[in-house]
């Protein structure tokens, strides 16, 4: 690992910790208004006419997402039984994509689009890049074809990152409107929504930085 990619990965560590620390001190504040985040999921799609997307409780901690295909929002279970300022904001921010989904939001279809293609390419990622390194003083095909296939992976996280800040955007757009926080519980959820989507953020840079040290090394062989 380079010095930039330990950089990284540290503070993808340290940003995650924050978030999980958020959490936890923003799910012992009970919302005033009492509704838990499945009955907050409920009440946002209902105010946008989706009523065909369904809640759904799922297994798993920050577990929480929205499925495109089966048009769900599933939500985990501290999230969908919780009655605090956590999962008002996990919530409607998973509703915000199914309201980005209902209005065919463009960045929402290019990366639902891209996921067929990285689900069946994946696997061999790591497989091109670690054969490409072992015989990239005999051919560069291997590394070649593997740095093509994580350039679409990087790709991947920057399309995620205008889809998150879409999707956090209009959660608090909706949660501002309808006034179901308080002034106090709507700062909580800003913060932990701002640090949800740094660990996007992060995890994009170490992509990014993985591309250029592979593409660092495929170009000094091509000298």
């Amino acid at each position: 690992m380079n010095l930039i990619g330990l950089v990284l990965f540290l503070v993808s560590v340290t940003v995650g910790g924050i978030l999980k620390s958020k959490l936890a001190v923003y799910s012992k504040t009970r919302l005033r208004a009492n509704l838990s985040g499945a009955e907050m999921a409920d009440r946002m799609l209902h105010d946008y006419g989706i009523g065909h997307v369904k809640i759904t409780c799922t297994r798993g901690y920050l577990t929480d997402h929205y499925n495109p295909l089966t048009q769900t929002v599933n939500l985990s279970d501290q999230v969908y039984h919780g009655r605090n300022a956590a999962a008002a904001a996990i919530a409607a921010h998973e509703c915000g994509h199914a309201v980005q989904h209902a209005q065919g939001y463009v960045f929402l279809r290019f990366r639902s689009a891209m996921v067929p293609v990285l689900t069946a390419t994946a696997r061999f990622i790591p497989l091109f890049i670690v054969l490409g390194i072992f015989l990239v003083n005999t051919t560069l095909i291997p590394l070649t074809v593997g740095v093509a296939l994580f350039t679409l992976t990087t790709l991947f996280s920057f399309v995620t990152l205008p889809v998150e800040f879409d999707a956090s955007r209009r959660a608090l757009a909706w949660i501002d409107n309808q006034r179901v926080v308080t002034s106090q519980e709507r700062q909580m959820a800003k913060d932990a929504l701002w640090w949800a989507a740094m660990t996007y953020v992060v995890a994009a840079l170490g992509s990014l930085a993985q591309l250029l040290h592979l593409l660092h090394i495929l170009g000094e062989r091509k000298r």
